[in-house]
């Protein structure tokens, strides 16, 4: 049962709206590949744990902080006698280990992820017991990408291979687990002192005068230039109506300026393309909540 589910990382839908919106430095670019790149594997891991038939509580993206330092686990799960820590990575290509450190093999060094998940298991413990809970806590490092592969690798070691997955979730499929109200009560708590927002966000400076406006095609993420009848149209010949692209635009507002209120002369100045306030108007007291009255209203969610 997954009681937390995964959730895009504000990092990730910043640097997505910004990347078509603004001109990305090369390290802001490779930053932004590599959460796109994450999160396709941790969705990969996500769909093969589906395949659990064991009873379980999952839990995703879990932030915690612990003696002034905050970690972050990619994903939790209970069962009846042990809390599993799962790393995920979605590394593809050959790499090796020589001395505890890790290498691609043009001879690039890159983070040992074992000390990593090691980190996590020491910090979770610790948190853990501030809390007064006893769990067992067990890690382990899944690599989710069938075209990685490691040489050298440590026998008896917590690393999970792609060509081990179906193995793997074989053997926890055939352990016994019966969860009771405690569990779902040590879940709960778990939730509870989580963070819901990491302070070290690494984010461009941006400001709402130097991000272009307008709306951005849902297929090929380029800028819409023909509205007609409704319908918007895209160089690329994908047609959108314009309520669906409407919403999407306000969502990319709400990211990248969470503290603007939505309004239908912001919203209108924002989608660009769109002439009519009464069309803006119409989306938005149909998809959200009017709040407040005259010129101080806004809109929220529902």
């Amino acid at each position: 049962m997954i009681i937390k589910p995964r959730s895009e990382s504000l990092e990730l839908k910043v640097l997505r709206c910004l990347n078509v919106r603004t001109t990305l430095t090369k390290k802001e670019k490779n930053y932004l590949t590599n959460l796109e790149k994450g999160h396709i594997g941790e969705v990969a891991f996500d769909k093969w744990l589906k395949n659990l038939s064991l009873e379980c509580i999952v839990l995703h993206d879990i932030l915690f902080e612990t003696n002034n330092t905050v970690f972050q686990i990619d994903t939790l799960l209970l069962t009846a006698d042990t809390l599993y820590i799962f790393e995920v990575k979605n590394y593809e290509g050959d790499f090796y280990i020589e001395k505890d450190l890790w290498y691609t093999l043009t001879k690039s060094e890159i983070s040992n992820p074992l000390l990593q998940l090691n980190r996590s298991q020491s910090l979770l413990n610790r948190l853990l017991i501030e809390h007064g809970i006893h769990v067992s806590v067990v890690p382990y490092l899944i690599f989710i990408n069938p075209n990685f592969h490691l040489y050298q690798a440590p026998l008896n070691s917590p690393i999970i291979f792609p060509t081990q997955l179906n193995r793997f979730i074989n053997t926890m499929n055939n352990k016994s687990s019966k969860l009771s109200k405690n569990h779902f009560n040590l879940a709960e708590k778990l939730l509870s002192i989580r963070l819901t927002q990491s302070p070290y966000l690494r984010l461009p400076d941006y400001s709402y005068e130097q991000i272009k406006k307008g709306i951005v095609c849902g297929s090929c993420s380029s800028f819409i230039t023909e509205f007609s009848d409704g319908v918007l149209i895209c160089s690329c010949g994908f047609r959108e109506g314009i309520t669906p692209a409407v919403i999407r635009s306000v969502e990319e507002f709400k990211v990248l300026f969470p503290d603007r209120k939505i309004t239908t002369s912001n919203i209108q100045e924002w989608c660009n393309i769109v002439p009519s306030r009464k069309i803006i108007n119409k989306i938005l007291r149909t998809h959200y909540k009017l709040m407040g009255y005259g010129k101080s209203s806004y809109y929220s969610e529902y």
